[in-house]
């Protein structure tokens, strides 16, 4: 199996909520480190600086 980038952040999401769930106090910094991941994530799927797999 080939985990690519469409499928780690589906991933991510959803730990974020169950955290964001259980820890609401959590918010901002899971809010603050999804973004900072996602746009790091699809800016890698355009200057390619990380090699996936």
């Amino acid at each position: 199996m080939v985990v690519t980038a469409a499928h780690i952040t589906p991933i991510v999401a959803i730990i974020a909520g169950l955290l964001i769930l259980i820890i609401p106090r959590l918010l901002n910094y899971i809010v603050a480190i999804y973004l900072i991941f996602v746009g790091v994530v699809e800016l890698n799927a355009v200057h390619h600086w990380f090699v996936w797999h």
